[in-house]
């Protein structure tokens, strides 16, 4: 099962988050995008955001590595779920990034072949998968 997308090829989504900034640093903010060099706040934010994880790149290689885990986006669909159901697996999901379970898989499904999951970033399931897997989800 190897469809791994990184996520900056294709942004399908984002997750929205909230930050808290001092009105000085705001205002230097502003005052950049007033002067062009960025397009809105938002912009900036993404630009330094970036910037400060490009820096830390090895750093995030290693611990990915150590953990073994996926960075990107990835998907789980039906048809990878019965697959490993039919060989007699268990999954266990360590992404960073976006992990999807497929709407059309079932929560008993989901509980015969997802053992644990652990997303550094954001899981998108439905509520009952999300239900079904609670005590799995870490």
């Amino acid at each position: 099962m190897s469809n791994v997308r990184q996520l900056r090829d294709k942004q399908p989504e984002n997750e929205k988050i909230t930050i808290n900034l001092g009105f000085v640093d705001l205002g230097r903010i502003d005052l950049l995008v007033q002067e062009g060099f960025y397009s809105n706040r938002s912009d900036l934010i993404r630009t330094a955001i970036r910037n400060q994880l490009d820096s830390h790149t090895e750093v995030v290689s290693r611990s990915l590595e150590r953990h073994t885990m996926e960075l990107g986006l990835r998907d789980y669909s039906v048809a990878d779920l019965e697959a490993i159901r039919d060989a007699g697996e268990m999954l266990h999901v360590k992404v960073v990034g976006l992990a999807r379970i497929d709407p059309d898989v079932t929560p008993e499904l989901a509980r015969q072949t997802i053992g644990s999951i652990t997303v550094l970033g954001a899981l998108q399931a439905s509520a009952a998968i999300k239900k079904a897997l609670a005590d799995r989800i870490g």
